[in-house]
């Protein structure tokens, strides 16, 4: 990793906090991505790491043509790219269900698809389609071991998927499978858990297809687990961090070397006592699901050590005789880079070390036009 690579020559043009981007970087992991899969017709990153039109932008040339999203806003900015292939990886009910449908009639270049996982939502969907004269394809949303959503893999999700090929409206196509509670350090450790959870997905599969249904399509993953489903044949992996990277993965999936590639810049404050020094970052501007000392990493300081957080501030120990000055500039890799962008409407690019131009993380908002 090349020394201070992240420095800003023209920093003082910058208010902070800031979201920035490199994207020099952001392409050279497009480019690590591609290089650990065998074809790039198997890769669905998900949409929800960056959540803007430019990365969109640069997956496609990369020859990415399938996505996926979690939001219906995060889909409308995949179809506003021309995106060809849209998995919303969420169980549409309610209102959500219709403007889903709202979005299939007005983005007709682009596929949707969605997930299920029960039979009282595969029925709504069924008559939202069946009303709007539609036929929508449907994943069945596995659970192997996340336990948040998703039909344990088995006689009842065969009966499921089974249910959605014979519902007006309806085309099942495949098996969704997302194994994010899997993140052990060590490969090995993340492997087997891995193969153990995928094993009864695969029998799904096979099951399905002894029936005489068409082999379900197999989406698989997030991060993690992306250079072990990489591997199998024909499976979709979706992991979606990669584009930015983050603290977390780069200490918690070393094997995978994706750069850091997108940071929040802070400043320094004021000086509360002879040892602490506050920050300009709070709850408002980092991630803050962790524990308080592992929400940020700061790259020229990393011997800081957070006391105390509140909306708009980060107290730090900087221990006795540090040489920190108010309006110093900190460079902070985020450990959690996800819900760190969605605090964030736009990222300012940095190139050349110096600041280009900014993306507008269009699908931060719930709602686009639909």
């Amino acid at each position: 990793m090349t020394e201070n690579w992240y420095i800003i020559h023209d920093i003082d043009k910058l208010d902070t906090p800031a979201l920035v981007v490199y994207p020099d970087r952001v392409t050279a992991n497009i480019g690590v991505l591609k290089g650990i899969i065998d074809d790039v017709a198997r890769l669905r990153p998900h949409v929800k790491t960056y959540k803007n039109k430019e990365v969109t932008g640069l997956l496609l040339e990369a020859g990415i043509n399938k996505f996926k999203c979690a939001t219906i806003a995060e889909a409308e900015l995949l179809a506003l790219c021309k995106a060809p292939d849209v998995l919303l990886a969420y169980q549409p009910v309610g209102p959500k269900l219709y403007r889903f449908i709202k979005l299939i009639h007005a983005y007709p270049q682009t596929k949707f698809s969605c997930i299920v996982d029960n039979d009282v939502a595969a029925k709504e969907i069924s008559d939202a389609a069946k009303q709007y004269k539609l036929t929508i394809d449907v994943y069945l949303d596995l659970n192997v071991g996340m336990n948040r959503t998703g039909i344990a893999p088995g006689f009842e999700a065969l009966q499921l998927y089974m249910d959605c090929a014979v519902l007006p409206g309806l085309n099942p196509v495949g098996l969704h499978a997302y194994d994010g509670h899997i993140h052990e350090v060590d490969l090995d450790k993340r492997t087997k858990l891995c193969n153990a959870g995928f094993e009864p997905v695969l029998k799904l599969q096979q099951d399905l297809k002894g029936r005489g249904y068409p082999e379900p399509v197999i989406v698989a993953g997030g991060s993690p687990t992306f250079s072990i489903h990489a591997k199998r044949p024909v499976i979709e992996c979706s992991p979606g961090t990669f584009v930015y990277w983050d603290r977390g993965y780069e200490l918690g999936v070393p094997e995978q070397p994706f750069l850091p590639a997108i940071l929040v810049v802070t400043r320094v404050v004021s000086l509360p006592d002879t040892t602490k020094v506050c920050l300009d970052v709070g709850h408002k501007s980092i991630s803050a699901e962790n524990e308080l000392g592992k929400r940020i990493y700061f790259l020229n300081a990393p011997e800081l050590v957070p006391v105390s957080q509140s909306e708009e501030h980060l107290v730090v120990d900087a221990g006795k005789g540090h040489h920190y000055q108010i309006g110093d500039v900190l460079y902070g890799i985020p450990q959690h880079v996800c819900p760190t962008v969605a605090l964030y409407e736009r990222v300012f690019t940095i190139e050349n070390k110096t600041l280009t131009g900014e993306w507008l993380n269009a699908a931060r908002d719930r709602k686009i036009t639909i």
